[in-house]
């Protein structure tokens, strides 16, 4: 017995050893010629020194851009204020507030104002759980492995998102003022109650594959979600039925005092239907134009909308979003925000840094290959609020709205140069009313429905 199994053994050995390739590594003779790299040559050793000492990021500063992108602005939408969304990923729900807000304060004419993010995080929250786990009743037939699985467990709850998620969450729950529910210790410093969060809710997702039927997982369900529910209330705070808000006008005058539910003061207070009066679009060279994708799980609610766009040249995406801005209309806004970022100044600029001579070597990737590569993405989303115009129309440079608090950046705002957002701009979510005829009539077509694994579809934060 002992014999045959040493037998077995050593069969698999060398089956392994024939199935791994001897040619692919790094020999002697090739260490040899890849050591010629450094030569340790005057220039090199000053840009070794100097790396060993400094950031990258502080050595590529381009010496020739130092100073400050002029702040001047052809067409700019009326905003008032900076939020914060301090250590949380809630960019797309603070910009899509933002683009609300703005609209509340110039309509009402109001000193300032700030819709509660923590009311809508609350429902945020749980309904990203019940999403997960009505996704794992909905694949309990497939194996553990399955990649949708995989995804599923790998992804169960986050604080990031885009904006269907704020058209969803509001037309179903409305929304309050920040007085009515504000912000928490927890709602703005989520990582811990995220991971724990998750930790609930895998162990949630094996109960509910190994219950005996689809009817006792959802029975289940509902157990797990009251819980889940009474952690979300703990951090969070106890979302509002109904509450009394004072109106003040801009000299400061009390306007009125009502008492509002979350849904009437939506109705009151912005009143459109945010789920079809909203066109969502996308730069994305490495798939094909006048084509509408939709992103499988890339939603925020159950039964609610997928992330659904459609694929267009950047020019056209600008000529919307100037449209809308000569009409004082902000816009939902994301972007690769980390790329070419003085986070100071809040300037993006393709001059900002200069990689390619402190490292002596090109950087040749175009958009499309950087997607494809994995080297860029929608990270971060921000209010598109102003645009700069030349003689000619042509726009210059733009501004967004960020929400990183008032110190951040340019008075709380970041600036781009045009040429910065043609390479790093990739999504943009416009009111119909600027949309031309051509590309309303692509909305009509069946979507290409892509995987949530796919790439360019990670959560916005």
């Amino acid at each position: 017995m002992k014999k045959l199994l040493l037998i077995a053994i050593l069969v698999a050995s060398a089956s392994i050893a024939v199935a791994q390739k001897t040619d692919g590594g790094i020999d002697a003779k090739m260490l040899e010629q890849i050591r010629k790299g450094y030569t340790g040559s005057p220039e090199q050793k000053a840009v070794r020194n100097a790396l060993a000492m400094n950031s990258i990021a502080t050595l590529a500063v381009n010496g020739e851009n130092l100073a400050m992108i002029d702040t001047h602005f052809s067409d700019k939408v009326k905003t008032k204020g900076i939020t914060d969304q301090k250590s949380s990923g809630r960019c797309w729900l603070f910009t899509g507030l933002n683009v609300l807000r703005a609209k509340m304060i110039e309509e009402h004419k109001l000193p300032r104002f700030e819709f509660s993010q923590s009311y809508c995080s609350f429902y945020d929250l749980l309904e990203k759980s019940n999403l997960f786990l009505q996704a794992i009743i909905d694949t309990r037939a497939l194996p553990l492995d399955d990649r949708k699985v995989d995804w599923l467990l790998l992804h169960p709850i986050g604080d990031g998102g885009q904006f269907t998620g704020v058209s969803n969450l509001i037309m179903k729950y409305g929304v309050v003022p920040k007085e009515a529910m504000p912000e928490t210790y927890q709602s703005s410093n989520t990582r811990e109650m995220r991971r724990f969060l998750s930790l609930k809710l895998r162990e949630y997702a094996l109960a509910l594959r190994n219950a005996k039927s689809d009817s006792e997982a959802s029975a289940l369900k509902v157990k797990q979600l009251t819980e889940v529910y009474r952690i979300l209330a703990e951090c969070i705070g106890v979302p509002p039925t109904e509450f009394e808000w004072t109106m003040y006008n801009r000299k400061g005058e009390a306007v009125s005092t009502e008492k509002y539910t979350p849904k009437s003061f939506y109705e009151k207070y912005i009143g459109e239907d945010l789920e079809n009066n909203y066109i969502m679009v996308m730069n994305d060279p490495s798939r094909e134009y006048g084509k509408v994708y939709e992103i499988e799980y890339d939603r925020h609610v159950y039964n609610g909308e997928n992330w659904l766009y459609v694929n267009l040249p950047i020019e056209r995406i600008k000529e919307m979003a100037i449209a809308s801005i000569k009409d004082n209309t902000a816009m939902y806004f994301s972007c690769d925000v980390g790329k070419y970022f003085n986070r100071e100044k809040g300037i993006l600029d393709l001059k900002l840094y200069d990689y390619e001579s402190l490292f002596r070597t090109s950087l040749p990737m175009d958009k499309r290959e950087r997607i494809l590569t994995h080297a860029s993405g929608s990270t971060h989303a921000m209010t598109l609020i102003a645009v700069d115009l030349d003689a000619n129309g042509a726009p210059r440079k733009w501004m967004v709205e960020n929400s990183w608090g008032q110190k951040s950046g340019f008075k709380g705002k970041v600036i781009m140069t045009d040429e910065w957002f043609n390479e790093y701009m990739f999504r943009l979510v416009v009111e119909r009313k600027y949309v031309p005829g051509d590309i309303l009539e692509m909305l009509k077509q069946k979507p290409i429905v892509l995987p949530p694994w796919d790439p360019m579809f990670a959560p916005e934060n």
